[in-house]
Formats: structure tokens, C-alpha cells, sequence
């Protein structure tokens, strides 16, 4: 590593979902500036090869992967479990796993796939790693929303979408309740030195629709000419994580690295965040 490259020396990030797409991005420039970096993977062999990728393209040596489908609360109760056992401090947590999924699906615990994996992932996990963030400060977390929140409702009445689904209508409606969570979370935090940011990193050519029929097949590729890189998506989540400039700054809706812009109208009723945070933890039994 070079000398630029050690500004985040001594500091513990974990990234999830960070095999590919702006997950990687992410984790590879964390760990280019010298973080330990810790990511999550579902599957471990695809854990392995990223942690080598990483530790061969940045000289890090102290890379690793942890093994949990974020889908799962048994297995985020797990990854909190291990990573606790192993690591006494949290700098930086960047929620960034997500998925967009063609049919209705419910999870292992019967919860509506999309808003399993890309908003009760980021509640539950967050919420494990609280004391150890708050041990840990001034430390950071990061959650990848998306602009598709501004077009976006959420249905308390039918959160799990079983009158109707819409794959982009239950995606958008995740992205939402991520910063609906970002904003309560600021507010909880106030004063602990754990800051909390929402980010919209920009549509990328990544793996997001793979395995979704016309969805990952059509659909994607034809918006891939229109995409980003993930290195390119990935700055604003890295600005967020790492940058001197954002300390202290929190519950901000950021895009385009340096500028924090309004999030929809709903994300600021603050009625709607706390029925959203008690539902969640009757969901999850935090």
C-alpha cells in the first residue's frame, strides 16, 4: 500500500454483500486505504476468491469474509455472534447486501423476501452491532438505499405485500423503509458519537437481477449501456465510511459523493419511522 492508502489503517469495516458489484467496490477501496475489512458471503467459495482478489489487488493482507445469507436472522444472530467473538471494535459498518426479486418469495422466518434481505437484514444486523459501534466511537454506519425511494409507498397494511406484489414496487418500498430506519436511527444515536447516513449510489452494471427470469435477463442488460461502474457507484458509500469531511454528520440522504439532498416526504414523518422501527422489532424480537 501506498502512503494515501493508510488512512483508514487500524480501523475495523465490515461490508455486506460485498462479493461483487458496488459491495466489492466498496471493500476494496476500504481495504486499499488500509482498513481491516471484513465481508460477508453467502457462499464460500465466492467469500474466498473476493478476500483473495482484494488482498492481491490492494497488498492487504487483513481481509476476510464471514459466512451468512442475510436473509436469514439465524444467520445475521450468527455473523453479530462472530464477529463479536473475534473483534473487540467496529469503525465502520456498511449495509449495502440487497436484492431484487421477480415472484413473491417468503424467507426461512415467512418474511417477504425483498423486505427480508433488503431492510430487516440491515435493521437486525445493525442493531447487534450497536454496543460494539457505540464501544467503537466515533464509528459509522452506512446504508445503500436507493432514488427509487422517491416514487416509492409503504403499505403498513400490507408490508409483506400478499394483495399484490410488484417486484419494483416491493424494491422501492425496501429502499424507503431504509432511510425511514436511517433517520429514526440518527435520532436514537444522538449523542453516542455513532453517526448514521442513507446513500443512493447510482444504478450500476452489477448482479442485482441474476436468476430473475426476463428480469435479470432482459431488463438489466438493456439498462446496462446506461450503467455505472461499481468502482464509480461505489464513492459516495466509501466518502460516507471513510472521509474526514462527513465527520460527525448524520441521518443526511447522500448521492453523488459530497451532497446530501432530500429523501421523499414520508422519510422525515417521524410517526411513520417509529411504526416502522416497532413493527420491525416485532419482526425480528430484537
Amino acid at each position: 500500500m501506498t502512503t494515501r492508502d493508510s488512512h483508514m489503517k487500524g480501523k475495523i469495516c465490515m461490508v455486506t454483500g460485498a462479493t461483487s458489484g458496488i459491495g466489492l467496490a466498496t471493500a476494496k477501496e476500504l481495504a486499499g486505504q488500509g482498513a481491516t475489512v471484513i465481508l460477508t458471503a453467502r457462499n464460500p467459495e465466492k467469500g474466498e476468491s473476493t478476500v483473495d482478489r482484494i488482498q492481491r489487488e490492494t497488498g492487504n493482507s487483513s481481509v476476510e469474509f464471514m459466512l451468512a445469507d442475510l436473509s436469514i436472522q439465524a444467520q445475521i444472530r450468527d455473523l453479530a455472534r462472530e464477529f463479536q467473538n473475534r473483534y473487540s471494535r467496529l469503525d465502520v459498518l456498511v449495509n449495502n447486501a440487497g436484492a431484487i426479486f421477480l415472484k413473491r418469495q417468503l424467507s426461512a422466518e415467512g418474511v417477504e423476501f425483498t423486505f427480508a434481505t433488503n431492510y430487516i437484514n440491515y435493521f437486525l444486523l445493525t442493531n447487534l452491532l450497536l454496543d460494539t459501534l457505540k464501544a467503537s466511537a466515533p464509528s459509522r454506519i452506512v446504508n445503500v438505499s436507493s432514488d427509487m425511494q422517491k416514487n416509492a409507498k409503504i403499505d403498513f397494511d400490507d408490508l409483506q405485500a400478499e394483495r399484490k406484489y410488484s417486484s419494483f414496487g416491493a424494491y422501492g418500498q425496501s429502499k424507503l423503509a431504509i432511510i425511514l430506519f436511517t433517520y429514526e436511527l440518527a435520532r436514537r444515536l444522538e449523542g453516542t458519537q455513532v453517526t448514521v447516513n442513507a446513500v443512493h449510489p447510482g444504478f450500476a452494471a452489477s448482479n442485482i437481477g441474476k436468476n430473475n427470469g426476463w428480469l435479470g435477463k432482459i431488463v438489466v442488460p438493456m439498462l446496462k449501456p446506461f450503467a455505472m461502474s461499481p468502482a464509480k457507484a461505489a464513492e459516495t458509500s466509501i466518502y460516507l465510511a471513510s472521509s474526514p469531511e462527513v465527520e460527525g454528520t448524520t441521518g443526511k440522504y447522500f448521492m453523488k459523493k459530497s451532497k446530501s439532498v432530500p429523501s421523499s416526504p414520508i422519510t422525515y414523518d417521524e410517526a411513520a419511522a417509529q411504526r416502522l422501527w416497532e413493527i420491525s422489532t416485532q419482526m425480528t424480537g430484537i
